[in-house]
């Protein structure tokens, strides 16, 4: 049984992580650490924040997902230049950790966050709906359908109110599915370079649905994030097209 315990003691084993300077204003160097996966445009760090936040960079992107949890848990990280926020619940979406890191950032989401956010973040933010393209700091990015698709968890994840989002990274493409189950939209994606794919009952996918989800749409990398304590065994059934990479989404201790 693959559980979190097991994913924090396997850090140790996993592949080097790259790192990310940014000189941001004040002309002190900051350092996104975590894995680098190579573009034509140079790399793309991940670095896990928590559960189902990360931060992206890219060049002199620095692109916070679903950022929740306080200003503390971003403490020395660079600042971010462009904000995504998949959709309303609590573990994705905070005002005030908005408010205290958010600066003048864009914030790209859904139009149910749009109505909640207070009207200092509204003037920087947009809503897209599903099956949608925009772009946001200069980087293309699609709107993916994320809603739960088996009856009785249909309450959870709605259909057409959240986003998952497909971003263009030099000649990569990174999926950040949010909260959903396998949609028609994620089974559907292609060339897609890294995928971060939720699994945590009842609200999201089994590991069973995220391992067939990952072999039908057969992205190069997979990250199961927002696992709680599932047991991510049924990843090992994934096929040789993907690699999963597990890393530790709760060191904050949450």
């Amino acid at each position: 049984m693959v559980k979190r315990r097991d994913v924090v003691a396997g850090l140790a084993t996993l592949p080097l992580a790259g790192t990310l300077s940014f000189m941001p204003a004040w002309a002190q160097q900051v350092t996104l650490e975590g894995d680098a996966i190579a573009t034509s445009d140079g790399d793309i760090i991940i670095h896990p924040v928590d559960h189902a936040s990360l931060v992206l960079g890219f060049g002199d992107a620095v692109i916070y997902a679903d950022p929740v949890g306080g200003a503390a848990l971003y403490e020395g990280l660079p600042p971010p230049t462009a904000i995504l926020v998949t959709h309303g619940h609590g573990d994705h979406f905070d005002v005030p950790t908005l408010e205290a890191i958010a600066g003048s950032a864009p914030i790209l989401t859904s139009q149910e966050v749009f109505d909640k956010l207070p009207e200092a973040l509204k003037a920087n933010a947009t809503a897209i709906a599903n099956g949608a393209d925009t772009s946001l700091d200069g980087i293309a990015i699609r709107a993916i359908a994320a809603h739960n698709i088996t009856e009785d968890r249909m309450q959870y994840h709605p259909v057409g109110v959240g986003n998952g989002y497909v971003l263009t990274l030099g000649d990569k493409q990174v999926y950040i599915a949010g909260d959903t189950e396998p949609t028609d939209d994620m089974l559907a994606l292609t060339d897609i370079a890294v995928a971060f794919l939720p699994m945590n009952l009842p609200y999201t996918m089994t590991p069973e649905q995220a391992a067939q989800a990952i072999n039908t749409f057969k992205p190069a990398i997979a990250y199961p994030y927002h696992y709680g304590d599932s047991d991510l065994a049924p990843l090992e059934t994934v096929g040789d097209h993907t690699e999963v990479r597990l890393r530790d989404w709760y060191a904050s201790g949450a």
